[in-house]
């Protein structure tokens, strides 16, 4: 780091609004969009809510099938701000994708037919940290050889969080290609990593991240936990999470008995955050909007 080397993480959450202009203890807020690149209705869902929405933020899967899609987009539109969403898992049934790097040089990382692993548990299992390494700078190198200028590194399904290890290669990438990371004790908890032990000096707290749950869609209550999430932050920096995407045929058949996060719940990620009402409350809200790319600049320029 540059200019914060010598802040410590609790001091530069508590400096980052007075830093960008605000006052100390304003409501910060960055509405980010997940898993661009899985698919092409991932990918329209996610345009339209950066055009028409109030989401300011998305990252793309750089190894996904319509990852290329959403790279021409983030090129050709560098008024939107976007990271690289790691990734090492894959959760869906019948819809695979694996590493950027050739098998034979991860193979740790990949299951008897040549795919990421589903859950957190089994990467842990078997992935060497060499393999985790190789793989994650390799995505970020991707991005970079494909035009990309990211904002930040983020993680699909939090597995930078699966062991601490892992954490690790995680800050130590955000280090040395000097981008923010996404760093949440709510996400690491999550997880099961303990937040206590594992942030260091210079990593940057999202002090509340907000996101459904399943019991929210089981309930059918989504809409209504979305329709209020704007009076639950907290002063400093806020972190709405979603994944916009269209219910159509095909992310129903990738999200294929995975109701959790599945199309339907991506469906209504996408009308929440493009609706008038979630435009008039954020307008009549105290509350700053930011983008990764503003907290970049900061820490690094």
């Amino acid at each position: 780091m540059k200019r914060l080397k010598f802040i410590g993480h609790h001091k530069l959450d508590m400096k980052l609004a007075e830093l960008l202009g605000y006052k100390e203890h304003t409501k910060l807020l960055i509405i980010h969009a997940d898993d661009a690149g899985l698919s092409h209705s991932e990918n329209m869902a996610t345009i339209e809510s950066l055009k028409h929405g109030v989401v300011n933020s998305y990252s793309i899967m750089i190894n996904c099938p319509w990852s290329f899609e959403i790279c021409q987009f983030a090129k050709q539109n560098p008024q939107f701000d976007y990271g690289i969403h790691l990734t090492l898992t894959c959760e869906w049934e019948t819809y695979k994708f694996g590493s950027v790097l050739p098998s034979n040089q991860v193979p740790s990382l990949l299951d008897q037919n040549g795919f990421f692993y589903m859950r957190r548990e089994q990467l842990v299992s078997n992935a060497t940290l060499e393999d985790v390494e190789k793989e994650l700078d390799a995505q970020i190198q991707r991005a970079f050889q494909l035009g990309l200028n990211p904002s930040h590194i983020d993680s699909h399904m939090y597995s930078v969080g699966s062991c601490p290890e892992f954490f690790k290669i995680y800050q130590d990438l955000g280090t040395k290609y000097q981008l923010p990371i996404m760093v949440s004790e709510q996400l690491m908890e999550m997880v099961g990593l303990n937040p206590k032990y594992y942030i260091k000096t210079g990593d940057l707290l999202i002090k509340k991240v907000h996101y459904g749950i399943f019991d929210y869609f089981k309930s059918q209550s989504l809409r209504e936990y979305y329709s209020k999430v704007f009076e639950d932050l907290v002063s400093g920096l806020n972190l709405i999470l979603i994944h916009p995407a269209y219910d159509t045929f095909e992310m129903k058949g990738i999200t294929i008995n995975h109701p959790n996060f599945g199309s339907e719940w991506r469906q209504i990620d996408f009308d929440s955050f493009t609706s008038d009402s979630c435009k008039e409350q954020l307008k009549k809200s105290d509350i700053e909007l930011i983008t990764w790319r503003d907290i970049r600049n900061v820490m690094y320029n």
